[in-house]
């Protein structure tokens, strides 16, 4: 049954819901034949690569939002670390860092709703200076974005943007109320528009039901987003979810092989809560996804430099970087795909 899912991905044909639904019920003494059939479509688009990416928490708290699974929203009683934008020479410094540590990509995040006109400017010129410096793919996470203001990221040299939606549209209102499922479709658009890549995915664990996890790999196949970042709930004390936490290894690297066999094409990132949620587990995560993060996340930790070398390196993987001088690579092929747009215009 599982090899049939993998053939169907690799010759274009979408999954049907009741094989996405057999792939998030799988029993877990299948999850070998499982992960076996997501490696033959995760080896013939990206081989034995993995990108590594390094984040940046340039910006922390201080948001307005009151997303209930973030230990920085503006209801979170969680604590943490509370900072405007860093200062330049910090910034590009992490990012030199992250390039010696073979990261393929730096990822800067600043919380918050929307960037202000000064903070895209202020972003803008450490990411100039940071393509002085430093041959690395650079993204973006800032909020709900204008076009215009995608623009400016663009022409400073932003590579991507990454805006999540999260979870499905049906779920949204569950996790959040300051913002609509829309508002995330919007910021999508206007990244695309300009011809920024888009790494947008979501969190599992959040309460969701398997139909809300199909709707939200479907959509961003439909989306034709150029990398999906799966993260997993880690629950944070002082957050409405700190409760929350009935994850289960075999779920995480089921809806890694769910996404996968829907988004054959597409970099697929094992993202935050791996370490957590993951545990002994984490190294099969390569097997569906060809990326991941080093170090942590925004508020949590994570795997470190040595250890992920290792892991990546004991599979008989190979991390993929930028050569010095190499344009990085960016949009995924995606042939005889059709994409939608975000939103309607």
């Amino acid at each position: 049954m599982y090899t049939a899912f993998a053939q169907k991905a690799l010759s274009g044909e979408s999954l049907s819901i009741s094989d996405m639904h057999a792939v998030l019920q799988a029993p877990n003494d299948e999850i070998l034949p499982l992960l076996h059939a997501a490696f033959q479509v995760r080896r013939h688009y990206f081989g034995n690569k993995v990108q590594i990416h390094v984040l940046m928490n340039a910006k922390s708290g201080l948001c307005p939002e009151d997303c209930g699974y973030c230990s920085q929203s503006s209801i979170s009683k969680a604590p943490i670390d509370k900072y405007p934008l860093r200062p330049t020479e910090e910034i590009v410094d992490a990012a030199r860092k992250a390039s010696e540590s073979g990261a393929y990509r730096y990822c800067i995040v600043a919380s918050g709703r929307a960037p202000t006109d000064n903070e895209i400017d202020a972003v803008a010129h450490v990411v100039r200076e940071i393509k002085q410096a430093v041959d690395i793919d650079i993204c973006c996470c800032l909020g709900l974005l204008t076009e215009d203001k995608a623009r400016r990221l663009k022409e400073a040299g932003v590579d991507r943007v990454n805006h999540n939606l999260n979870t499905s549209r049906q779920h949204t209102p569950n996790i959040v109320s300051t913002h609509t499922y829309d508002d995330r479709l919007k910021t999508l658009h206007n990244i695309q528009k300009v011809g920024l890549d888009t790494c947008c995915g979501g969190i599992i664990g959040m309460g969701e039901t398997h139909d809300d996890i199909i709707d939200m790999a479907v959509s961003l196949k439909e989306l034709c987003v150029d990398s999906i970042p799966v993260n997993f709930l880690h629950p944070i004390g002082g957050t409405p979810l700190a409760n929350r936490d009935a994850l289960t290894p075999h779920d995480c690297l089921k809806a890694l092989c769910l996404f996968r066999f829907v988004n054959p094409t597409t970099e697929i990132r094992v993202a935050g809560g791996r370490e957590k949620n993951l545990r002994t587990l984490q190294p099969l995560a390569l097997y569906p996804a060809n990326s991941l993060f080093m170090e942590g996340y925004l508020t949590t930790g994570g795997l470190g430099v040595e250890e992920t070398h290792q892991m990546i390196a004991d599979l008989g993987f190979e991390i993929e970087t930028i050569k010095p001088g190499q344009k990085s690579k960016v949009k995924s092929q995606k042939p005889n795909q059709e994409c939608t747009p975000a939103i309607t215009q």
